[in-house]
């Protein structure tokens, strides 16, 4: 495992900033970090699996990342990063667990600036006050629907990596249970065990997170809706209206708005 260290030029810092753009489909393998860090794209939407969970952040949603923590980020299109890593100090202050969070406008305003002044090899008082609200903003914020657990299982792991590659596929559940090799209720009962949900359930997150990063490249809902694996419009626009709070093609037309902004 790779470990990805920031400068040690900027180790006198409670807080580092980073600006990075990235090209589609680029991934970063496996590494971790000496400090917590907040990985959040203002434009693009980034997969990240950590150990226990797999993660689809759009521009709306953030991840805290513990130092130390293996994980995995792969690129769905081009992605505008914007990084904080945070020093032991202040990530005590923040869950020792990996969360995503809702990102408001404020929250977003917070981490630019935040990240504009991260490496400027200074730490003011303005600098402080602005973490201080930062920290405040993200202890706050609810958790966000864009996870999906996965299983410490390796049979489970395999069939879950079935699932996360072609999230549209019709396999039944006997076909699931065939590719663990385990029996159909052997099967289904270790993975609700593992995951804390049942097999259908994990699946229709793992469809959501898909749309997502689709809608935010800007396809159209149909084309969305039935590369993800449903039936009609219809039935995903109730399933995403449910989960998210908007409709599909609301989520669209403010990424598309978001995206001509940067």
């Amino acid at each position: 495992m790779a470990e990805f260290d920031i400068s040690t030029d900027f180790d006198h810092l409670p807080v580092i900033g980073l600006a990075e753009e990235y090209q589609p489909s680029e991934v970063h393998s496996t590494h971790s970090h000496r400090r917590a860090q907040l990985l959040y794209a203002s434009s693009g939407v980034m997969s990240v699996t950590v150990s226990s969970a797999n993660y689809t952040i759009p521009p709306q949603r953030a991840l805290w990342i513990p130092a130390n923590v293996p994980h995995e980020v792969s690129c769905r299109g081009h992605v505008s990063l914007r990084t904080l890593y945070f020093n032991d100090e202040l990530a005590a202050r923040v869950e020792q667990e990996s969360f995503i969070v809702e990102v408001s406008d404020f929250l977003k305003a917070l981490i630019l600036e935040l990240v504009r002044l991260g490496t400027t090899n200074s730490y003011g008082k303005r600098s402080q006050l602005i973490t201080e609200l930062l920290l405040g903003e993200l202890i706050s914020m609810p958790p966000a629907p864009c996870t999906v657990p996965l299983p410490e299982d390796f049979r489970l792991r395999r069939v879950c990596q079935h699932i996360l590659e072609d999230p549209s596929n019709k396999l039944t559940l006997d076909d699931l249970a065939a590719i663990a090799g385990m029996g159909r209720r052997t099967f289904s009962r270790l993975f609700k065990v593992q995951t804390g949900v049942g097999v259908a359930a994990w699946w229709r997150q793992v469809r959501l997170m898909e749309a997502l990063s689709m809608l935010s490249s800007g396809e159209r809902v149909t084309t969305v809706a039935l590369a993800v694996g449903y039936e009609s419009p219809s039935a995903f626009t109730s399933v995403f209206q449910k989960t998210f709070g908007m409709s599909p093609s609301e989520y669209r037309s403010s990424e598309v708005i978001q995206h001509t902004q940067q």
